[in-house]
């Protein structure tokens, strides 16, 4: 099997079984094929950009190289945590109400900030000396978000070079692509997926295949 642009694998060799793209990069949808036109580019639109293979360059890296055949899981991966602040995420949080949430004003300006995640757990919350709380991320601001706890959520790194999130029990929670996650629940991450915690902040989880040697 190979991998279409779409990353959907399919055993035929002219157009996905899954949604029906050309296997050879096009954006064009089989003769009689249920995906529109329209909704075959909705879905590439919606996918993480193309991968480089980091041995030799080639695009398209699923599982395994199609030019070389390395396997996608012995190839080094950079993952990072991109901090900003959304203003669709603090309009639900202020839709929802709660206590002191109208006196919470979105800030006017803030300032992208990208973390390299490394090492087995990296820590998100606001940096406390008295408590000796010091996060790999930290959110302390300025400008801060008063709804981040001290330690408000760890990523963890895994077996295979993914990262996941856990929440240790934060107390405004944390919602990953729209949904709140159990507290002590591990829920896996991916290319593009989107943290949101306390009143206003984003994480954007950013997956990159390390550069290709020249």
């Amino acid at each position: 099997m190979s991998a279409c642009p779409a990353g959907h694998e399919s055993a035929a060799a002219d157009y996905c079984e899954v949604c029906g793209i050309r296997m050879n990069g096009t954006a064009g949808v089989a003769s009689g094929s249920p995906v529109a036109h329209e909704s075959a580019g909705a879905m590439l639109s919606s996918q993480p950009p193309a991968v480089l293979c980091p041995r030799c360059g080639s695009p398209g890296l699923g599982r395994f190289c199609e030019a070389c055949g390395a396997p996608s899981a012995s190839l080094a991966r950079t993952w990072t945590a991109v901090v900003s602040a959304s203003r669709a995420y603090y309009d639900s949080v202020q839709a929802v109400g709660g206590p002191d949430v109208a006196s919470i004003v979105f800030p006017a300006a803030v300032p992208e900030r990208r973390f390299a995640l490394n090492g087995a757990q990296v820590r998100i919350g606001r940096r406390s000396v008295s408590r000796e709380v010091t996060p790999e991320i930290d959110l302390s601001g300025p400008p801060a978000d008063p709804g981040i706890s001290r330690l408000h959520a760890v990523l963890l790194a895994q077996p295979d070079g993914t990262w996941a999130i856990v929440d240790p029990g934060s107390e405004n929670g944390t919602i990953v692509n729209g949904f709140e996650i159990l507290p002590g629940e591990q829920v896996q991450l991916s290319h593009s997926d989107s943290i949101c915690i306390g009143a206003w902040t984003q994480i954007t989880i950013v997956v990159e295949a390390a550069a290709a040697p020249r």
